[in-house]
């Protein structure tokens, strides 16, 4: 019989099935501690060591292959998931020595050869005999830059550390690079939204959020144990998503009878958000979703509005063609890479990369060309990305509005702080651009249009 906790288990469970079969995480995490039946204790200490270990993952893996003497990649991936779990604790918790070895020695057996367990248990050995720090400097000794230092250090790929260097740059801001990687890290904090005309912010337990005057920040606590969330009258959403319904719905005042459309809906969140305010001021939203199961969620995202809104199951990029110049209002929650959610889907930084970016520009152009032509003259477009990568925001937008001198960019920073309950830090230009390190939310790109 194993003697390792059924917290450690369950993390390399969720560990593994993350390398194997691209789970997600937050998805598998809490289904794995409901069928080990963990207690309060560990449950947290499981979902540490997952989230954790997989936020660090390359700096574990530039630490692995020093006290092991080779590549990672010449390494057993089970056994490298053992090892990445034991380095998580014995670098940056405080777990006795002994235990984070001797259990994860016990991992290994499961998972590995004899050779495989003696290799596990040498390695673990070595790491073991030197402190956090000494790892740091010998980690970081290997770098051949700068830049790549702050890469290991922080364990983002380097390809996402210069996207993000390059934003930070255009912005005049390349000093906060360190900050941004760092920020990434760190397990955000639950926020909530109210839908205007179901419920009102004074229900929601936490504090009020900064920006959004629909939000509120927990400190703690189950969310879905929130009268107000369980009724559907409020919902788990992040500031920065709330920010970017809100700079399409309050831009300006709602006209009645407005038809609104989210053209890329699913899960729902912004959806429900922009139902309950056009509902507010008489005007009416269409959610369209390609994905049918994922529109199934904007319907249960949707379903305490009254009247609800229609969710259609369709190609967004036909959209256009198909009901030009019909709507007054587009949101365009865009297909991304989701480099602006890596606090929340810390695997996304491995799973990600150059040639997604590269691969996702003919859709995300396809999209916005399809928008244009569905948003009516003087009707507004929001492009959104939860992602700060130049290529899926600035760039997109750019190269379709060379082809459409119909249509200009709107000062979104002017709108978002007219909205925003507490003045935001914004980098100047006509489009906004979040960060978890600057505004607690994710990276958030928003750009308002018009069309003539």
């Amino acid at each position: 019989m194993s003697r390792a906790t059924p917290a450690r288990r369950v993390a390399l469970d969720v560990i593994r099935a993350v390398r194997e079969s691209d789970a997600y995480a937050n998805l598998l995490l809490p289904v794995r501690i409901g069928r080990a039946k963990l207690s309060d204790a560990d449950a947290g200490l499981a979902t540490e060591l997952t989230y954790g270990t997989l936020r660090m993952q390359g700096y574990y893996d530039a630490v692995i292959a020093i006290a092991s003497g080779r590549s990672v990649d010449r390494i057993d991936p089970p056994i490298l998931d053992v090892l990445r779990l034991a380095c998580h604790q014995l670098l940056s918790l405080r777990v006795a020595t002994h235990a984070a070895v001797d259990e994860s020695v016990e991992l290994a057996k499961e998972v590995g050869s004899r050779s495989a367990v003696g290799f596990t248990n040498g390695v673990l050995r070595t790491i073991s005999r030197s402190n956090p720090e000494e790892w740091r400097e010998r980690v970081l000794a290997t770098a051949r830059s700068g830049e790549e230092a702050l890469a290991l250090e922080h364990s983002h790929p380097l390809w996402v550390t210069r996207a993000i260097r390059q934003v930070l740059v255009a912005e005049g801001r390349e000093s906060e690079l360190e900050a941004a990687l760092i920020a990434d890290n760190v397990a955000p904090r639950v926020s909530l939204a109210v839908l205007p005309g179901l419920a009102h912010r004074v229900e929601l337990p936490g504090t009020p959020a900064p920006y959004s005057p629909l939000g509120v920040r927990l400190s703690g606590g189950d969310p879905l144990r929130v009268p107000a969330v369980t009724e559907g009258r409020a919902r788990v959403q992040d500031e920065g998503s709330q920010l970017a319904a809100l700079v399409l719905s309050r831009a300006r005042p709602v006209e009645p009878g407005e038809l609104w459309l989210d053209l890329c809906a699913g899960p729902g969140g912004k959806a429900a958000l922009l139902a309950a305010e056009a509902a507010g001021g008489g005007a009416t939203l269409i959610a369209n979703e390609v994905v049918p199961a994922r529109a199934e969620l904007v319907r249960s995202a949707v379903a305490a509005i009254s009247p609800a809104p229609e969710v259609r199951v369709g190609d967004g990029t036909t959209v256009g063609s198909e009901h030009p110049a019909h709507f007054d209002r587009i949101l365009l929650d865009a297909p991304c890479t989701g480099l602006g959610a890596l606090r929340r889907r810390p695997e996304a930084r491995w799973r990600k990369q150059p040639g997604d970016v590269a691969g996702l520009g003919p859709l995300q152009s396809a999209l916005l060309e399809s928008a244009i032509a569905a948003l009516k003259p003087g009707g507004l477009l929001a492009y959104v990305t939860c992602s700060p990568h130049a290529a899926e925001t600035k760039s997109i937008v750019a190269s379709v509005l060379r082809k459409h001198p119909e249509v200009s960019r709107l000062d979104t920073p002017a709108v978002l702080q007219a909205i925003a309950s507490e003045p935001l830090d914004l980098a100047p230009g006509d489009h906004v651009q979040l960060w978890p390190h600057r505004h607690g939310t994710d990276a958030m790109f928003i750009q308002l249009l018009t069309k003539a």
